[in-house]
C-alpha cells in the first residue's frame, strides 16, 4: 500500500449532499440537468456504471465516458461513479481513465467502486458472475492496484485475478496523493477493506437508520482494529426514492428529521 490508509481530508463529520442521475440519453438534457444542480448548491454530482437501467431496461450511456462530458460541463461540483462495477474494467486501464477524468475535471473526481451485484447484467454482456467471495477477492485486488497506481509508485503485482510488472501510471492524478476511494461494502470483508483504504465508506440503498448505525460501528471497529481513526472515513448513504417514501420532501422539519436518523 502506497501509505498507511488513506488520506484524512476534512471534517469528515460535516454534512455534504449530492445527487446520482441516471446517464439517459439525450445528451443535451443530461448537460441542462447537471448545471441546474451546480447551480443549486449540490456538492457532487453522480452517474451509475451499467449497461441499461436495472428498473426498466432504460438506455445509459457509458459511466467513465460520461464522467468525461460531465467535468467538462460543469466547474464546481465534484463528480463520481455511484458506484463503478469493480468486474467490469482492468484496474491499470481504470487507474488510467481515473488519471485523465482527474485532470479533465481540475481534481474533482471520487472514485466511487463496487464488487458488483447484478448477476444477469453480467452473463448477458459476457463478464463472468463468480461467487461473492471470488467477487470480494477480485475486486480486493483491484483496490489495491488503484492505491498504488493512483498514487504514483511503479507497481509489480502477482495476484489471483491480475498481474503487473514495473507498471507506473503517468501523469499523476491531479488530486494528490490521489483522488478520494468511494468504496460500496456491506458484509465484514468488504468493510475491512473500506478500513483498510477508503476515503469515503457508503452504505447500500434501502437501509434502515439502524442497520447503517450497524454497518457504522462495524467500520468503526475494523479502522481501530488497523490502528486508524474511524473518524478519517466520511459515511455516505444513498436515498433511493425508487424504492422509499417521498416523504422527506414535504416539508424542511421532515427533511431535517430525516437526515438526523441517519448522521452518524
Amino acid at each position: 500500500m502506497s501509505q498507511d490508509f488513506a488520506p484524512v481530508r476534512s471534517n469528515p463529520r460535516n454534512l455534504r449532499f449530492g445527487i446520482l442521475t441516471m446517464p439517459v440519453p439525450p445528451w443535451t438534457a443530461l448537460v441542462e440537468r447537471w448545471r441546474s444542480y451546480e447551480a443549486l448548491g449540490f456538492d457532487s454530482l453522480w452517474v451509475c456504471d451499467h449497461f441499461t437501467a436495472a428498473a426498466d431496461g432504460a438506455p445509459l450511456f457509458e459511466a467513465w465516458t460520461t464522467l468525461a462530458g460531465m467535468a467538462a460541463v460543469t466547474s464546481r461540483i465534484r463528480l463520481g461513479t455511484l458506484v463503478s462495477c469493480g468486474t467490469f474494467r482492468n484496474p491499470a486501464l481504470l487507474a488510467k481513465e481515473i488519471v485523465t477524468i482527474d485532470h479533465l475535471s481540475a481534481g474533482r473526481l471520487e472514485i466511487g467502486i463496487g464488487a458488483g451485484w447484478w448477476a444477469e447484467e453480467h452473463l448477458k454482456f459476457g463478464f463472468p458472475f463468480a461467487s461473492s467471495a471470488a467477487r470480494v477477492a477480485r475486486f480486493a485486488e483491484t483496490v489495491e492496484i488503484l492505491d498504488l497506481l493512483l498514487c504514483g509508485e511503479e507497481c509489480d503485482y502477482n495476484g489471483a485475478y491480475y498481474q503487473l510488472s514495473q507498471a507506473r501510471i503517468t501523469p499523476v492524478a491531479h488530486q494528490l496523493p490521489r483522488p478520494p476511494l468511494v468504496l460500496a461494502a456491506q458484509g465484514p470483508r468488504m468493510l475491512a477493506l473500506a478500513a483498510r483504504f477508503a476515503d469515503t465508506w457508503i452504505a447500500s440503498f434501502g437501509l434502515s437508520p439502524v442497520e447503517v448505525a450497524q454497518r457504522c460501528s462495524s467500520l468503526d471497529t475494523a479502522c481501530q482494529a488497523l490502528g486508524r481513526d474511524p473518524l478519517s472515513v466520511r459515511r455516505a448513504f444513498l436515498w433511493a426514492p425508487w424504492v422509499q417514501s417521498l416523504e422527506p420532501w414535504a416539508s424542511d422539519q421532515d427533511f431535517n428529521t430525516f437526515v438526523a436518523a441517519y448522521q452518524a
